[in-house]
């Protein structure tokens, strides 16, 4: 690919176009198949084994013309935390935040979304975690900003199900914290393309997560605010003085 037909220049006569290059769909084009390349570059070889020659040779650039289109590795690096972590972050956002949802449904969608991006190209997964230590300072702080954010999402999440009697009272940051390494770790056994698609895997872990923390049904419909709680908590004493009345007696349990 020669750099002529990448950053050919305005001709002369005519005026530039007030657009700026961001929008120019070619530009775009280029700049994707820059990323993809690095992407794998940095997944094969490590970030840091990894130069801009590398990458240029890969994409068909002379290393002049890739510095039209990127600055550094940094940028490229800075870029998939964007897209990866500082996305889902912004969608686990926008669903746990859809008061028209009850938790349940909301820690469905959440789960299922994670877990389908996970499955779908866990090799950006990888690539974060074994870079962590390589990562410039500005890039890991956005990546462990985007990491507090997902966690906080869901643990919110967990506490609204909670304290509307729909989830079992657990520690809500505990139950978030199992529920984001147990999808996490579809990164590492996953490949796509296997018998079972992103689509199966996403519903199954979120089908999971839900029942993890679900209160049974019977149970969720009886509890109905305060009241409902201290009616069931009642029932659970009865149950229990008449386990200890059985013990007591002689009786087998």
């Amino acid at each position: 690919m020669s750099t002529d037909k990448l950053d050919s220049g305005p001709i002369k006569g005519k005026r530039t176009p007030v657009a700026t290059t961001r929008t120019n769909p070619r530009r775009e084009l280029v700049e994707n198949q820059i990323f993809e390349q690095a992407i794998a570059l940095f997944s094969e070889r490590g970030f840091a084994a990894t130069t801009l020659q590398d990458i240029a040779n890969a994409t068909g650039l002379t290393r002049p013309a890739l510095y039209h289109y990127v600055k550094s590795k940094d940028d490229l690096l800075a870029k998939l935390v964007n897209q990866d972590t500082g996305g889902i972050a912004d969608q686990l956002h926008q669903v746990s935040g859809d008061s028209t949802r009850n938790a349940i449904d909301r820690l469905y969608s959440m789960v299922h979304e994670s877990a389908h991006r996970l499955a779908q190209d866990p090799a950006r997964f990888r690539l974060l975690l074994r870079s962590e230590s390589e990562l410039p300072d500005a890039v890991f702080r956005a990546y462990d900003s985007g990491r507090r954010r997902v966690l906080k999402e869901f643990t919110t999440v967990i506490q609204d199900g909670i304290n509307a009697g729909q989830m079992r009272p657990v520690d809500a940051r505990t139950a978030a914290l199992a529920i984001i390494g147990m999808t996490n770790w579809i990164a590492w056994w996953h490949t796509p393309g296997q018998k079972s698609t992103a689509e199966k895997i996403a519903a199954q872990f979120a089908d999971m997560a839900v029942a993890a923390v679900s209160l049974p049904n019977e149970r969720r419909e009886a509890m109905d605010g305060p009241h409902g709680a201290i009616s069931m908590l009642r029932q659970d004493i009865d149950l229990l003085e008449n386990l200890l009345a059985d013990r007591s007696s002689g009786k087998s349990t």
